[in-house]
């Protein structure tokens, strides 16, 4: 059997902010709302939002506990295009995305953006670029 990721789930002490940032901000729509549950229409693969407390009360293991630090995971978002790289990255920190780095192109050949959710996870916006 080959193992498949079906859904990405991010567990958040920030629910509600999490929430509305994705579904207004990244422009996300809700496909299922459970309380503190909430997955959104994505092509591909599943992705949720998740209350930390759900875990806590459902799981019995206590790394579900443990305050974490660090980066512990990256989204990215393919803007299909340099220019939409830009437009992209502009309209999401217009409104209320948070910047860490503005769009650039990268020596890995794709022109990059990296901004922040209300929970500090540093994601990014990337269009790969022509091949010269």
């Amino acid at each position: 059997m080959k193992p498949n990721i079906a859904l990405i789930s991010i567990f958040s002490q920030k629910h509600a902010e999490m929430v509305a940032f994705y579904r207004d901000v990244v422009g996300f729509e809700i496909a299922l709302e459970m309380g503190q549950y909430v997955e959104f229409k994505n092509e591909g693969v599943r992705f949720a939002v998740c209350a930390a407390e759900v875990m806590i009360e459902t799981v019995d293991h206590p790394s579900f506990k443990e305050p974490r630090s660090g980066q512990p995971f990256e989204l990215a978002f393919d803007a299909g295009t340099a220019e939409g790289v830009d437009r992209m990255y502009a309209q999401w920190i217009g409104m209320g995305a948070v910047p860490v780095q503005s769009p650039a192109d990268m020596p890995w050949n794709q022109r990059t953006a990296f901004f922040a959710d209300p929970d500090g996870n540093i994601h990014e916006i990337f269009a790969d670029l022509p091949q010269e």
